[in-house]
């Protein structure tokens, strides 16, 4: 076929675009494949210990097995099937989970989980929580993700923010002759300009330098807690700013659903996680942050599942009043977490073991309840190497495929199917692990 640029002339319009489309992908990398915990659980910094993770899945365990002691039950409670054994096998998936891995992810809390103290207490309390961190590691007690939230860089709290996560890392360091623990990480609360995620990546700069750690080993995530955070006063969003002030070290983004309602103006009957400003600041947050590797999570809901009486010898009545409560609070923060989930948040905040089942209840429950359809879509998607195919009443494209590829990926990294039940897809972990719908057809028409 003739055609009429000169070749010269193409390298030339190549070349710009080239170097136009590598910035691009530099800027939005795409997500990580790296496995996301679902939850992640605060804590007061003062009553953190090593064994906290087995104490509170055992706690977990028996609350569950308290309120919801069999399927029937459970599955009343959160609304899921249980003629067609559907809430047996999301019952059994929750049972399993608790028994072995309760706790995905800890934050010992030095911020408002644990309040203003002396200066002196909380010095005690950051060398203290950093050795119990210490003994959790030698012992191998830990959660597979932990980290220590300080108090702001606000001008008020820096000084102190500051101080406390100097003890507690220097503390830590010495204690385990230069370790961290796998997957370690610091959370910044109320970040409103850019300066403050720089002033903690220069801290990390000071500390790995006189610690003799790795450079780049510290990490940290952000929070987003106020309006100013999701629109500044030049009207645009500043979330990548302030992930570009964190010179590479920020990995995770968490919304703060109390500060930022209350910034809001909302009074505190309607400060909840499905509240329609906390949906904006979510898909605000989304937008800006989308494919550039940083995770996401929600918060939290803030009604805890525990009945209002106590003791040994409650009657009847007190019985089934305990119980009616920690259901009506488990179905509340069961629906928060599939509206997150449907919003694309796969990760949140929990502040009691008494939260753990209606999380994995409703991870599990979405995930599971799309399994055999997201299955047959898939699978045959593939085997038609991406020519559109109608299943049942759904029509299916390109971009469906890289949904469903998404899906399975999350599903997987969430505990909700097991390895075996990804690959009835058709497809290998590495596919599924490799991210790209577009990749895997490329590769299978080789």
């Amino acid at each position: 076929m003739s055609t009429s640029i000169p070749t010269n002339k193409k390298e030339e319009l190549f070349n710009n675009l080239k170097k136009a489309n590598k910035a691009f992908q530099e800027l939005y990398p795409g997500d990580r494949s790296e496995r996301q915990p679902v939850h992640t659980l605060y804590g007061g910094a003062n009553l953190f210990k090593y064994d906290a993770a087995s104490y509170l899945g055992k706690r977990a365990l028996e609350i569950f097995e308290t309120y919801a002691p069999d399927d029937k039950v459970f599955g009343k409670v959160f609304g899921l099937d249980v003629q067609s054994g559907f809430s047996s096998k999301v019952y059994n998936k929750v049972i399993a989970k608790l028994k072995t891995e309760a706790i995905e992810d800890f934050r010992i809390d030095f911020e408002d989980g644990y309040g203003n103290r002396s200066n002196e207490e909380e010095d005690e309390t950051a060398r203290t929580a950093a050795l119990e961190v210490a003994r959790g590691m030698a012992e191998k007690t830990l959660p597979p993700f932990i980290g220590i939230r300080i108090k702001p860089f606000t001008e008020e709290m820096k000084e102190r923010g500051l101080r406390t996560l100097d003890i507690f890392i220097t503390t830590l360091v010495k204690e385990t002759n230069g370790k961290l623990p796998d997957n370690f990480i610091v959370m910044l609360p109320k970040v409103t300009i850019a300066e403050q995620p720089a002033t903690l990546a220069a801290f990390f700069d000071i500390l790995e330098k006189e610690l003799n750690l790795e450079r780049g080993i510290l990490k940290m995530e952000m929070m987003v807690e106020t309006t100013q955070a999701i629109m500044s006063i030049d009207g645009t969003n500043p979330l990548y700013k302030f992930i570009k002030a964190s010179n590479g070290r920020c990995i995770a983004m968490h919304f703060g659903t109390y500060d930022y309602t209350a910034s809001c103006s909302i009074t505190a009957k309607y400060q909840e996680m499905d509240h329609p400003v906390c949906d904006f600041a979510h898909h605000m947050t989304k937008v800006a942050l989308a494919h550039t590797g940083i995770w996401l999570s929600d918060g939290a809901t803030n009604t805890m599942p525990i009945g209002p009486h106590r003791g040994d010898d409650l009657s009847k009545e007190q019985l089934q009043e305990n119980m009616d409560t920690v259901h009506r609070a488990w179905k509340k923060g069961y629906d928060h977490i599939r509206h997150s989930l449907w919003n694309g948040f796969y990760q949140g905040w929990d502040l009691n073991p008494a939260q753990f089942p209606m999380r994995y209840a409703a991870v599990y429950a979405f995930f599971l309840e799309s399994y055999d359809d997201a299955v047959e879509r898939l699978k045959t998607f593939v085997e038609k190497a991406a020519r559109a195919t109608l299943i049942g009443d759904v029509f299916d494209d390109a971009a469906t495929g890289q949904g469903l590829l998404n899906y399975f990926l999350r599903a997987l990294n969430s505990g909700a199917i097991t390895e075996d039940e990804v690959l009835a897809t058709g497809l290998t972990l590495e596919e599924i692990r490799g991210r790209s719908f577009k990749k895997i057809l490329e590769n299978r028409k080789r």
